[in-house]
């Protein structure tokens, strides 16, 4: 007799395992509210700020998420990274040291934080992220004209001091650095922006460099992806630590028992997706993701849209 399916959990502060370019199969945490940053990017996925501020504080309970990392790793689910990311800066939140060691008390799955890297400059933050095993900042310019363009950041940010905070993290931290360069086509993407950061980015030794663009859809609609071509030339000047962020290839298919439309909807709403991310993550077929996604819609919680002749959904 075949045994009933369990409810899958419902999490206040995770999602996922969600696909990463960069981390593969990702549990993210959520631990800051939705849109509470220091920048207001012109390509956030995610749209405007809600909230600019570089206040740092216990902005959800480390107890209650520490418990949901346990309850999900108990579950046995395939997650190759615990991901600090979520719909804001994490830098922000005051516990996220905390919550590392706490994660290290769990499971031996190793984390990652997505930083915009903004606070690095402030050694509390530092040693807060010193025992990630990865940590992900992002670097678009070092001229601070083209900084407040690109980031439209919290006024008293300074990029020179953001990256002397790097270069200090840097000095202390075991782990690796992934530095992101996003590149927007018309604004940081000709040769001599690449050359002005180099001498920086060898002061900031990252193990490795990530080239990226605009995939998916902006904040702002001016916020254009530059080609593969652009990438490729933008390779050659950074040297052989750099790369370019491939689309996500899982090195095993997702679980499809027990997905939900609500548990398809928790991805959706925490970035924009194709059918082919979510076929990814969940395990389920086109078809049965189509369904789930076309009852989204009529009941209208989803929206489509195009990007780069791709259709995304989102919330």
């Amino acid at each position: 007799m075949p045994q009933p399916k369990k409810e899958r959990e419902k999490f206040l502060y995770l999602y996922g395992p969600v696909p990463s370019r960069r981390l593969g199969l990702s549990l993210g945490i959520d631990i800051v509210p939705h849109k509470n940053c220091s920048y207001d990017c012109i390509y956030c996925q995610l749209g405007r700020t809600g909230y600019k501020t570089t206040s740092r504080k216990e902005y959800t309970p480390v107890r209650g998420i520490l418990e949901e990392i346990k309850t999900a790793v108990a579950n046995k689910q395939r997650i190759e990274y615990i991901t600090f990311s979520g719909s804001g800066e994490p830098t922000l939140h005051s516990g996220i040291g905390r919550l590392i060691d706490g994660v290290k008390n769990i499971t031996s799955i190793p984390t990652a934080v997505l930083t915009n890297g903004s606070l690095l400059h402030h050694p509390d933050v530092r040693n807060d992220l010193v025992h990630a095993n990865v940590v992900l900042p992002t670097l678009c310019t070092v001229n601070q004209e083209m900084f407040i363009k690109i980031h439209r950041s919290a006024p008293q940010l300074d990029i020179m001091e953001i990256v002397r905070g790097y270069i200090a993290f840097r000095r202390m931290f075991k782990g690796l650095i992934w530095l992101e360069l996003m590149i927007i086509k018309g604004i940081n993407d000709k040769p001599h922006h690449m050359t002005e950061m180099i001498s920086v980015i060898e002061e900031i030794a990252p193990d490795k460099i990530h080239l990226n663009t605009v995939a998916r859809p902006p904040s702002e609609e001016y916020a254009k992806p530059v080609t593969a071509e652009v990438l490729e030339s933008i390779k050659a000047i950074l040297g052989s630590r750099c790369e370019i962020i491939a689309e996500f290839k899982p090195t095993e298919k997702g679980r499809g028992d027990g997905e939900t439309s609500e548990s398809i909807l928790s991805i959706i709403q925490r970035r924009p997706v194709t059918i082919e991310d979510l076929i990814e993550v969940t395990g389920l077929t086109r078809s049965e993701i189509t369904e789930r996604i076309e009852q989204l819609i009529k009941e209208g919680t989803v929206i489509s849209s195009i990007h780069g002749n791709r259709r995304y959904y989102r919330t």
